[in-house]
């Protein structure tokens, strides 16, 4: 146990037992979610995970994302319906979801970025930070509908020409934390497929 642990020691956000953040036993009663079409979430939004999410995004509790990434990848390693043949280690690009640089500021980090960065790392993905580009600091998409949530995110993402060179056969997987109604990435996914790009696979820690 270093210093830091004897400070401030971690403990489930569940349960509450000492050790991790997310222990095996809570980690265990996650249910995984699975592939829909083009989308593959890891996990549902519950339990364990879905406090871990929670305390990133708004605790500023950076250090749980490497037990997040390690509870994805045990999953994702496993997983048949997203690592086929389609997802070849060298030839799979991870892309996080960007942030608007005012909000990015305020927070002190971009959680898609920061998890996306590492996980990528960890199943030998590679990693482009800026291949899209956040145009406009939009509202929260929480409490609004429809076409409401549709006119907040018109035109929020454009395609980053320095990579006009990335091959558009290659498989793109565009990352975020949470897919709710999947307006923000289908969003940036008809961004990324209008500009020619194939093979376009969203992919969340939970839903």
């Amino acid at each position: 146990m270093n210093l830091l642990d004897l400070l401030f020691p971690k403990n489930c956000l569940e349960c509450g037992k000492k050790g991790k953040y997310i222990c095996d036993m809570c980690y265990s009663k996650v249910t995984p979610y699975g592939r829909n079409g083009d989308n593959y979430s890891v996990f549902k939004y519950q339990g364990v995970i879905r406090k871990a999410i929670i305390s990133l995004k708004y605790k500023f509790a950076t250090d749980i994302a490497d037990e997040l990434v390690d509870a994805c990848t045990v999953r994702l390693a496993n997983s048949q319906q997203l690592m086929t043949n389609e997802i070849q280690p060298g030839y799979s690009y991870l892309v996080p979801i960007p942030l608007h640089r005012h909000r990015e500021n305020w927070r002190g980090f971009n959680q898609a970025e920061l998890i996306g960065q590492k996980l990528a790392k960890a199943m030998k993905w590679k990693f482009i930070l800026d291949l899209l580009i956040r145009n406009k600091n939009t509202i929260p998409q929480v409490g609004l509908k429809g076409l409401s949530r549709r006119h907040n995110l018109s035109g929020v993402f454009s395609l980053n020409s320095i990579y006009n060179l990335l091959p558009i056969t290659c498989n793109l997987l565009l990352f975020d934390d949470v897919y709710t109604t999947g307006s923000t990435i289908n969003e940036a996914r008809k961004v990324l497929r209008d500009a020619g790009f194939k093979n376009v696979i969203s992919l969340t820690i939970a839903r």
